[in-house]
């Protein structure tokens, strides 16, 4: 395999960087509500945003790597603070502050983002 993707497991609740089959680290992510669920499917980052705010929810999103419409890879100080107990609003929640920016400043526009069910 060749090429750059994050690996967004829903059942081991893992985002994998992977590089040309390589993983190259995990962190723990938590996913959107049944009213709000999280897309599967094979995606690539359409843009990234550090500071970013959400227009709709008026909530930060630093390190956001959207790629799929209003959906993103971001940090999320509610899930660091509350852990599970919680959902995003589809986005793939991240925790790790400090891997979060590792990999938002690795990734690239048009990097690979496989959100699916092992």
């Amino acid at each position: 395999m060749t090429g750059r993707a994050m690996c967004v497991d829903k059942t081991t609740r893992k985002l994998t960087w992977v590089i040309n089959g390589v993983p190259q680290y995990s962190f723990e992510v938590r996913f959107g509500s049944k009213e709000l669920p999280t897309r599967e499917g094979s995606f690539s980052v359409q843009s990234k945003s550090r500071d970013h705010v959400s227009t709709i929810y008026h909530t930060p999103m630093p390190y956001a790597m959207f790629f799929s419409g209003g959906q993103a890879v971001h940090y999320s100080p509610d899930f660091a603070a509350n852990g599970y107990n919680g959902a995003s609003h589809g986005c793939v929640n991240v925790r790790n502050k400090a891997l979060v920016q590792k990999l938002f400043n690795e990734s690239r526009i048009g990097d690979k983002v496989i959100v699916y069910r092992s």
